[in-house]
């Protein structure tokens, strides 16, 4: 059983709700990630996305597109990323997954890739430009090394996107509650939670919501109707304001208050 599936039959068995954090690799440096990655889990993250920062990055908004300038500026890569990744999985066990565009994977080279990442200790990818009709090489590859692959389900995914998905995601799927691109919103839309409950339906893997969601109260609403919540751009968003000690402290005291927020769904 991989990493992904262990942690959330562990979070089905306590009757709980997983709470997956993004942060972007590299931001502002991959010494600061890895000691972030061990305060996300110690604040109560159940899962991490790890953002593999890009010149082009369409689908997020400009918190997450300022931290992958930061982190590239910093002189962050893919290879430099799985370092990282297998150093900390000398500390912890907790699930981690790549999230980022088809195209720093593509020129890595996809069987290269895969082999690399699932040595180093990554559990899962999420390229957000690589739909399932598309992706059929590079899941043949990471399937092979026992790496989830993880697809995206929006408001707008027809019934034979959602089979499509369900049919080739594994890990968990990942539906995109609102249109557009990343970004904390003031509210959660209406139509999220009766689309989340008509797609669970049709889903044997566990479903998290992301995108847009920025607060306790907002993932606790989230978590009531889904297996989990991605909270990222409102983490990001404290990369821009702290450094250092009192980053990290404002981090672990965001991800503790989230935790709660979602506990008892």
């Amino acid at each position: 059983m991989s990493r992904i599936a262990a942690k959330f039959s562990e979070l089905a068995k306590n009757k709980e709700k997983a709470l997956v954090t993004f942060i972007t690799a590299g931001d502002p440096d991959l010494e600061t990630t890895e000691t972030l990655i061990l305060e996300l889990e110690r604040s109560g993250a159940d899962l991490i996305e790890l953002g593999v920062p890009f010149s082009d990055p369409m689908a997020d908004g400009p918190t997450i597109q300022l931290s992958s300038e930061r982190a590239l500026s910093a002189g962050t890569t893919l290879p430099k990323i799985l370092t990282m990744v297998k150093s900390v999985r000398g500390r912890t066990e907790i699930p981690i997954i790549l999230m980022g565009y088809y195209n720093p994977v593509f020129h890595y080279g996809i069987e290269r890739f895969v082999v690399d990442a699932a040595a180093a200790g990554v559990d899962g990818v999420l390229l957000v430009d690589l739909p399932p009709e598309e992706a059929g090489e590079f899941k043949a590859a990471a399937d092979r090394q026992g790496l989830n692959v993880i697809f995206l389900l929006t408001p707008t995914s027809d019934d034979t996107r959602i089979g499509k998905v369900a049919r080739l995601g594994s890990g968990f799927i990942y539906y995109v509650s609102v249109t557009g691109v990343t970004g904390a919103r003031a509210s959660v839309a209406e139509t999220v939670f009766a689309d989340v409950e008509k797609i669970r339906e049709r889903l044997t893997l566990p479903l998290v919501v992301g995108f847009g969601i920025s607060d306790p109260a907002q993932a606790g609403r989230v978590a009531a109707v889904a297996d989990g919540v991605v909270v990222g751009s409102a983490l990001v968003k404290l990369f821009e304001e702290f450094k250092g000690h009192e980053l990290k402290a404002r981090l672990g005291t965001f991800v503790a208050e989230l935790k709660t927020g979602i506990s008892g769904n």
